[in-house]
């Protein structure tokens, strides 16, 4: 894998956990005044936040096999709790980081195998 490729794959990761991060904002509050205006945009972002994710994963799937790229997967979980404690605020707790690196270590045996 290239680095150009392995940007890509990374692009795809952080596109995919924006979208994530921008539907979990726009659903968020009552409907207050404020918010009214910021739904369709957050889900908006979202939603083609999430396109580019899929279209570029579409173009990697093209070039490499699936068992080789899908381990990289669980690396979304990582850059999601931070993305969610950074821009959402949310509480991580021990719990929540031991199952992240659990999935991690099974991505990566996943990966060498």
């Amino acid at each position: 894998m290239t680095l150009a490729y392995f940007l890509l794959l990374i692009l795809v990761e952080t596109c995919a956990v924006a979208g994530q991060i921008f539907f979990k904002h726009a659903m968020g509050g009552e409907g207050t005044p404020q918010r009214k205006w910021r739904r369709p945009a957050g889900i908006t972002a979202g939603v083609m936040a999430m396109t580019i994710a899929f279209f570029v994963w579409l173009g990697l799937l093209k070039r490499f096999e699936l068992s080789y790229l899908y381990p990289f997967e669980g690396f979304d979980r990582i850059i999601l709790v931070f993305a969610a404690s950074a821009f959402l605020k949310e509480r991580m707790t021990r719990g929540l980081w031991a199952g992240v690196l659990l999935i991690v270590a099974g991505s990566i045996l996943v990966s060498l195998s």
